[in-house]
């Protein structure tokens, strides 16, 4: 149904204004008890479960950064059957990103290109809206990310980074330092150890007792990969999500006037999945066992779910595949996962016969 749906009316829309209608409706699921009575065919198997950052995550898939800015539908979002919701990315100082069109479908490929550039409507706005939500027992694990505000220049990034933190760290169940978008002007930079030290050391001491996790870009070389592993690890984070966007264009089936005349921004969904999968196996490498690790970027089915767990993940996140799925996305996933794993316990009972 939804693949027709998607077909004959939201392929013909702007894709910004297509997520926005489809987020007021999740937005409003859990209005009049209609999000529970959606949970009755969505809520995950307790099989699913994953105990991590001193939290239980009811299913170890959940929604990436990006879909939900501001925090207004994580409940819903949670009725759909996704296990954790990170909201954000939200700095220190609202603003409404770059100028539209800003976000790009590439359907041949499964894929999307944004330079949303961070809008969002600051961290004191969320305040309030957070702090109801992280009161509340009956929602998904809350991840909150942050990133630098585009007004701050890069060298008075810490501070920014650290007024987020102290505004929105006692209302997320754990944090999340951006520093790997390529759409706000320097912020990349910030993944160099000389500058990445400084401001998770900060971060952290700001943090308090809150989980504290960095999340990285693709494109950096393997061996830039290690060393963020092992300052992560000297620093005593919590975890590593593994990946963001990526800037790179290969092996696409869009034309290249297509993708020049979509111009810069940060690459998601299926085209990403071979390097995010060669992330992953690099940071479960480099890290500790106990290290939460996140992996994010080309999942669309359960056994893409599966492969990125059985390669050392802890939990998986997915956002572009949810344009190209619908709303029964998370519950695919967490009906695939619970198929696949029986599956296997057979053949293991039958090779053990």
């Amino acid at each position: 149904m939804y693949p027709l749906l998607f077909s004959l009316v939201f392929s013909r829309m702007d894709p910004e204004d297509a997520h926005h209608f489809a987020f007021r409706f999740i937005r409003m699921l859990p209005s009049f008890g209609i999000g529970r009575v959606v949970e009755t065919f969505t809520k995950p198997d307790a099989s699913l479960a994953v105990e991590t950052l001193g939290l239980r995550f009811p299913s170890p898939f959940g929604v990436a950064a990006g879909f939900d800015k501001d925090g207004f539908a994580v409940r819903g979002l949670g009725n759909l059957g996704f296990g954790h919701v990170e909201v954000g990315t939200i700095t220190a100082i609202a603003q409404p990103g770059n100028d539209r069109p800003r976000l790009f479908r590439l359907i041949a490929d499964r894929a999307l290109v944004n330079r949303m550039g961070f809008n969002n409507g600051g961290a004191d706005a969320a305040v309030g809206r957070l702090s109801r939500l992280a009161r509340r027992r009956h929602r998904p694990v809350l991840g909150i990310n942050i990133g630098k505000s585009r007004v701050t220049a890069v060298e008075d990034a810490v501070p920014d980074y650290e007024r987020s933190t102290r505004v929105l760290a006692p209302y997320a169940d754990y944090l999340v330092v951006n520093v790997s978008s390529p759409n706000t002007p320097g912020l990349r930079g910030l993944q160099e150890l000389d500058a990445l030290a400084p401001l998770l050391e900060a971060v952290r001491a700001a943090a308090g007792r809150t989980p504290l996790l960095v999340k990285i870009a693709p494109d950096l070389a393997d061996d830039e990969v290690v060393r963020i592993c092992e300052l992560a690890t000297r620093l005593g984070l919590d975890g590593i999500i593994a990946t963001n966007t990526t800037i790179a264009r290969t092996g696409l089936t869009a034309s290249s006037a297509e993708i020049e005349r979509i111009g810069a921004g940060g690459l998601s969904g299926a085209p990403l999945a071979t390097r995010s999968l060669e992330v992953l196996r690099l940071v479960r490498e480099h890290v500790p066992a106990e290290l939460c690790v996140i992996s994010v970027g080309g999942v669309e089915t359960a056994e893409d779910v599966q492969r990125r767990l059985d390669a050392g993940a802890t939990l998986v996140q997915g956002y572009s595949a949810f344009i190209y799925r619908g709303p029964g996305w998370a519950r695919q996933i967490n009906r695939g996962l619970v198929r696949l794993r029986r599956r296997g316990a057979r053949d293991e009972a039958s090779a053990a016969v």
